[in-house]
């Protein structure tokens, strides 16, 4: 019987040890720390549950696929599809109801702003249509395999990329069709969904609108760690094996093929193949210091990190849902201050995930649970005690302005997330959450690919490689990681 190692129990390496071990493989996975799901996880007390990362699900499917894999009785993971998937708010007291299904988002909007819903829903439209026109190419192959180029599908998603506003930026691309200031901060906004600057990053990543208005967003019962729960469950159904609190400290690579791993505690470990779920900087830094570096890949741009408040709210409010947006009136100034300023600016857009709308049990009756988030730069050693206190007070101010009550005196629950504990907890380079931003046109290409040039079995998944971060791609990463090693 063939051998898997996987170092990283993330979303990624889940999926992978999944697969390995569903096709033969005696698999087994490392994990530094004592749980599972990486950014994939739960934090809070006996009051209050937080899902500690990724609070939007899409595409239900990658997950259904792998709880289905060598059985005829299918794990009971539920899910519900969100009629209203986020609402969002604007400082002169407009509110957009940000419906899942596209034509009435199209008439919400015609309502609120007066723009014609033919031309939302021609918008959409478009999405879908770079969607269909890219899928196969960049989230089911690899793009580093001259295999991956020599069928009709692909050459045809290569012939149309021209036409899917790869050249224009997401900004320019929205602003051109929808008109509206508000709107085109609303769409502008699915340029986060992977760390990334609109008004730098191409028009094609407007294929993202499409995931929520076209294919739907979810809410999994028991919430976002169930995913993490579920897929556990089902690698330990297989026979996967995992050794958590095991810090991996160097690789040995023999001919150049990966030999065998050691633990910090002098452990060695051999195995036929080696998939790494880290993100690709530390691996290479800290695990292989003396075999060659993916210069360029380390040296690009890193995506956006995040500064999460996990709030115990000592009220309901009837008008919030499950996914909220409280915008900045400067989206442009906002993001020169992440990505060039590496800076927090002074009016912050506002994500708040309220869980326990759709999961009561996540906090007391009476109260809600806010995980309240705002996009930051990478740790590059900034003041982060400084910034954090500074961004707390204009939170509070602008979320207390919009909703009209004073939040501060609600709070009875607080732990906070910031780039340095995500980069300690995680091991993401500086904090980021998607790997490497995709400010470039030709930045799909040129993120690290699935596997090592260098090293024969060698392999990578999860967000800091091809297709990036979020769970359906780090799930589509281990699935190609799978079909390369198979």
């Amino acid at each position: 019987m063939k051998t898997a190692i996987v170092i990283g129990a993330g979303i990624g390496g889940l999926a992978a040890a999944i697969r390995l071990q569903a096709r033969g493989f005696a698999v087994s996975v490392f994990e530094i720390n004592n749980y599972p799901g990486g950014k994939l996880t739960e934090t809070g007390n006996h009051k209050y549950r937080f899902d500690a990362g990724p609070s939007l699900f899409t595409m239900p499917e990658k997950v259904d696929e792998l709880l289905n894999l060598n059985t005829k009785n299918p794990r009971g993971f539920n899910y519900e599809r969100l009629d209203e998937v986020c609402r969002y708010f604007y400082e002169d007291g407009t509110i957009i109801q940000g419906w899942g299904d596209g034509n009435k988002f199209a008439e919400e909007v015609e309502l609120k702003l007066g723009v014609d819903a033919k031309l939302i829903k021609k918008h959409l439209d478009k999405s879908a249509y770079i969607f269909g026109a890219t899928n196969h190419l960049f989230l089911e192959k690899s793009l580093h395999k001259i295999k991956s180029y020599l069928n009709p599908e692909t050459f045809f998603s290569l012939f149309k990329l021209p036409f899917l506003n790869i050249n224009q930026s997401m900004n320019d691309v929205n602003g051109k069709v929808l008109k509206h200031e508000k709107l085109i901060q609303l769409f502008n906004r699915y340029a986060t969904y992977n760390g990334s600057n609109p008004y730098k990053a191409p028009g094609i990543l407007n294929i993202i609108p499409h995931l929520e208005f076209g294919r739907g967003a979810f809410f999994p019962k028991g919430g976002m760690h169930s995913i993490t729960l579920n897929l556990f469950e089902k690698a330990k159904e297989l026979g996967v094996q995992f050794y958590f609190n095991k810090k991996i400290i160097s690789v040995q690579v023999e001919n150049r093929k990966v030999k065998s791993i050691t633990t910090e505690n002098g452990e060695i470990h051999q195995g036929d193949v080696l998939i790494s779920n880290m993100d690709i900087v530390p691996f290479y830094r800290k695990l292989l210091p003396n075999e060659k570096h993916p210069e360029k890949v380390i040296a690009q741009e890193r995506s956006s990190s995040a500064l999460i408040f996990y709030w115990g709210i000592k009220k309901t409010f009837p008008n919030l849902i499950l996914h909220n947006i409280f915008f900045s009136e400067n989206y442009r100034e906002e993001f020169k201050q992440i990505f060039e300023e590496y800076s927090i600016y002074k009016d912050p857009t506002i994500y708040i995930n309220i869980s326990s709308k759709h999961q009561p049990s996540d906090a007391p009756q009476g109260s809600e649970n806010w995980f309240v988030m705002i996009n930051v730069p990478g740790d590059k050693g900034q003041d982060w005690d400084g910034l954090i206190a500074e961004a707390k007070k204009n939170i509070l101010k602008k979320i207390s302005r919009i909703l009209k009550i004073d939040i501060g005196p609600l709070i009875e629950y607080e732990s906070i997330l910031d780039p340095r504990l995500i980069e300690q907890k995680t091991s993401s380079y500086q904090g980021s959450l998607y790997g490497t931003a995709s400010n470039d046109k030709m930045a799909a290409f040129f993120r690290h690919p699935n596997f090592s040039p260098e090293i024969e079995n060698l392999y990578f998944c999860g967000g800091s490689v091809h297709p990036g971060g979020g769970i359906p791609l780090a799930l589509s990463s281990a699935k190609i990681v799978s079909g390369l090693i198979l």
